[in-house]
């Protein structure tokens, strides 16, 4: 084995060697794990079938030097995306590949994050300019009209307000995340104070708000009003979202025992019309909406659910959704104690 050979085997990255008489003569560990230990002694172009990586090869073999490629490999679920950096040697050519999914995934987040900001922004923005166009026009001296479109406008104007204040949360949120907080914080006295907050909104929707396990102090490490907006968020979307008029939102405190230890288990339950599970799993993800109408008509901006799983997670805890369509759903912010 050359000392190519040896280097190529020490790699963590899939590294091969193709041989003069066009077949490959070395897999590392990691290529093997790639392409199957069988395409050794095998052509080149058996297991390196795509165009570009082919056409990469052939480059360096008229022009040595080092050409770049793209190897995309399908997955069950997604697809699994290498950059080859191919070299031409003098007994061959040698190709390295280097995963580049996670970075082509926060690409496509990035895209999809723009794109949802621009959709979110563009829709109360043109029934502004609309508003402004009529009120400058036809509705100039029309005293009533103009009346009820500064309303409109006022309403349009507070939920690019609300996006952007969001948007503003959860940066600050995942600037954070890997600073654990260091204050000391009684997570009943926050329960109370959310709740007091909250209450006038629960009256004015005939929704009653229960409290239980808030009557002992619950001390942990923890941000103040990092918490208060995870406590705002859970119990604004029960009443908003989840109770008829009528109905009760239970909020409850207890201590139990966790994998890991003793962890506070902070639970916000309603009693409305519940989430089909297969809702469950995209509820935190950024603009994700189980009714995108119903949800914008009460003032939602998408974030609500991203930025709460964000701080829990800041806080090392977990958050945990269970929902069954008819039965309601529950939120429970698993926190370690201590």
């Amino acid at each position: 084995m050359t000392d190519h050979d040896l280097i190529l085997s020490a790699l963590p990255t899939p590294a091969l060697r193709i041989g003069s008489d066009d077949r490959i003569a070395l897999l590392n560990p990691a290529a093997q794990d790639l392409f199957g230990v069988t395409s050794v002694g095998r052509h080149f172009a058996i297991p390196l079938r795509q165009p570009e990586i082919l056409e990469a090869i052939t480059a360096v073999r008229v022009s040595p030097g080092t050409r770049v490629a793209r190897l995309v490999v399908p997955g069950p679920s997604q697809d699994t995306v290498y950059e080859a950096h191919v070299t031409a040697l003098q007994n061959g050519v040698v190709l390295v590949f280097q995963d580049l999914t996670a970075m082509a995934q926060m690409d496509q987040m990035r895209r999809d994050f723009v794109a949802n900001v621009s959709h979110e922004l563009r829709t109360p923005l043109t029934s502004l300019l609309g508003f402004i166009d009529t009120l400058r026009g036809p509705a100039r001296d029309d005293a009533a009209a103009r009346a009820r479109f500064l309303d409109i406008m006022a309403s349009e104007a507070e939920r690019m307000n609300r996006l952007v204040r969001d948007l503003l949360h959860l940066s600050r949120v995942e600037a954070e995340e890997r600073v654990r907080p260091d204050r000391e914080e009684d997570m009943s006295d926050l329960v109370g104070q959310a709740v007091a907050t909250l209450r006038p909104m629960a009256e004015a929707a005939r929704i009653g708000l229960n409290v239980t396990g808030a009557e002992v102090p619950h001390i942990l490490r923890a941000d103040r009003d990092q918490m208060l907006q995870v406590l705002s968020n859970l119990i604004e979307n029960a009443i908003k979202y989840g109770s008829a008029s009528g109905a009760a939102v239970e909020i409850d405190l207890r201590e139990n025992i966790g994998l890991r230890g003793l962890v506070l288990c902070l639970t916000v339950k309603d009693h409305g019309e519940g989430i089909d599970p297969l809702h469950l799993p995209r509820l935190t993800e950024r603009f994700y909406r189980v009714d995108s109408h119903r949800s914008r008509e009460k003032g939602g901006t998408g974030l609500g659910l991203a930025i709460v799983k964000h701080i829990v997670s800041r806080h090392r805890g977990r958050l945990v959704i269970d929902s069954e369509p008819g039965k309601g759903s529950k939120f429970s912010v698993m926190l370690p104690i201590g």
